[in-house]
């Protein structure tokens, strides 16, 4: 078999619903259905350990969070370096690697990294976040041609600040958004968040819908400028040998439980991504699969299907390759898992087919109780919490947390990573700090 370059982008902040290969009812991201549509799609793909260090930690290690430790957006140390990144992989059997999105400080092991400006402030609006990932990405794709080549991209349109260029501005929104029910007071009446919020968001925001608006209006703009890429890797005729993966680190809450325009909190539109693989003639076209899988199967999956599965038996990692899945050779699914996240807030859970069961290890900042509890088949908007009225089942969700928590830390040799890593940012006082313009004084918009 030729060998088969990697085009992995992962996309900061895309929750799965929000697609329309999803099933959203806007048209979203048509030319990624179109990609997807000739691949394979997972359904129910979950990114369990929020934020983003923790989520594209796993991505690229095939490591759960009690290997990696890297369960906070600050890790207190670098990744083990007996676990091996994806990147260090790959180039001990002779491939180049290129990142983009990331500048080498915690994510070791690429040839190259380049970075751009991702965090636009009203006065520098429209942002032009995927056109200046691309800008740096097309360079090194023609560099890099004809392989074997990693290429890893971090796209960040659907993560804050939203502020897509037009015409995508006005594509699910068209309205003054300083007209409306004064929707956002609440959405400001958080000190934590309101000077971010000011200063990325038109003067005089009243309407809600035009923020949740400009977040898929950045992912039609996003899908666009993957569809760029594509192209170009078309005219380089190397589709038919090239992987793509197309996934994301965590989604976003848009008002769900009332947080706002951030990723914490372990509820379903935070933790269900999407996943969707594309390589002509080894992938099968058109099909989707509802088998439950989790980040760290990213990277066992990857190198099976870039015909490196022989390497994957020698890594220690925790992750599982599908690629029994797609070729109809065999079914599994993560029927229960972990969950984690030291983002403002400090949880842990652990989600069934069925149920979900959070715990807070520190308060919660929206005043929620220190245990959630929710009938994912009844209840799949998680809005009716039955901890109070179901303490055995939460009893017995937590005894299995508990047991798979002990266990994993015999296997590993490491600790629990919440107990051991950084406060929250709640905790710390930390405050989401205010964009302000970048351009030269006396310069115009």
């Amino acid at each position: 078999m030729d060998d088969i370059n990697l085009l992995l982008i992962g996309v900061d902040s895309l929750r799965a619903d929000h697609m329309s290969c999803y099933g959203y009812n806007r048209l979203t991201t048509p030319h990624i259905d179109r990609l997807a549509s000739r691949g394979v799609l997972f359904e129910e793909a979950f990114s369990p350990h929020i934020p983003t260090v923790p989520g594209y930690t796993s991505m690229l290690t095939g490591t759960d969070v009690i290997s990696n430790q890297a369960v906070s957006l600050a890790p207190k140390d670098p990744i083990d370096t007996s676990i091996r990144l994806l990147p260090e992989t790959l180039g001990e059997t002779g491939y180049r690697s290129a990142c983009v999105g990331f500048d080498g400080s915690f994510f070791r092991g690429f040839d190259e990294y380049r970075t751009y400006d991702c965090w636009p402030s009203w006065e520098d609006a429209p942002g032009h976040k995927a056109e200046e990932l691309n800008r740096r990405a097309i360079p090194l794709l023609e560099d890099m041609a004809p392989g074997p080549f990693f290429l890893f991209l971090r796209h960040m349109d659907p993560h804050t600040p939203y502020l897509p260029p037009p015409p995508f501005r006005d594509l699910f929104h068209s309205g003054d958004p300083t007209i409306g029910d004064n929707s956002m007071d609440h959405v400001f009446a958080r000190d934590s968040f309101a000077g971010y919020f000011r200063s990325w968001m038109p003067p005089g925001i009243r309407d809600i819908d035009w923020v949740v608006a400009q977040y898929d209006s950045s992912l039609a703009y996003m899908d666009v400028c993957i569809r760029r890429i594509i192209t170009r890797l078309e005219e380089l005729g190397l589709v038919e040998n090239t992987l793509v993966a197309i996934t994301s680190d965590h989604g976003e809450s848009l008002g769900e439980h009332g947080i706002y325009f951030d990723h914490h909190g372990l509820y379903e539109q935070t933790i269900h991504i999407p996943l969707i693989l594309h390589l002509p003639g080894t992938i099968p076209g058109g099909s989707r699969f509802s088998e439950t899988v989790l980040q760290h199967d990213l990277l066992p999956t990857l190198l099976d299907i870039m015909g490196l599965g022989e390497i994957v038996r020698e890594m220690n990692i925790d992750g599982r390759s599908t690629l029994p899945i797609i070729n109809g050779e065999g079914s599994w699914s993560h029927d229960e898992f972990y969950l984690s996240e030291c983002t403002w807030m400090k949880k842990q859970g652990w989600r069934t087919s069925r149920f979900k069961m959070i715990q807070a290890l520190e308060p919660d900042m929206y005043g929620f109780p220190a245990w959630e509890l929710y009938d994912l088949t009844q209840d799949p908007g998680e809005r009716e919490n039955l901890a109070d009225d179901e303490p055995g089942i939460v009893r017995s969700l937590s005894e299995r947390m508990e047991s798979w928590k002990s266990t994993r830390m015999t296997e590993s040799g490491k600790p629990d990573p919440l107990e051991n890593s950084w406060p929250s940012f709640r905790a710390s006082g930390y405050r989401m700090r205010t964009l302000s313009s970048r351009k030269p004084a006396g310069e115009g918009k």
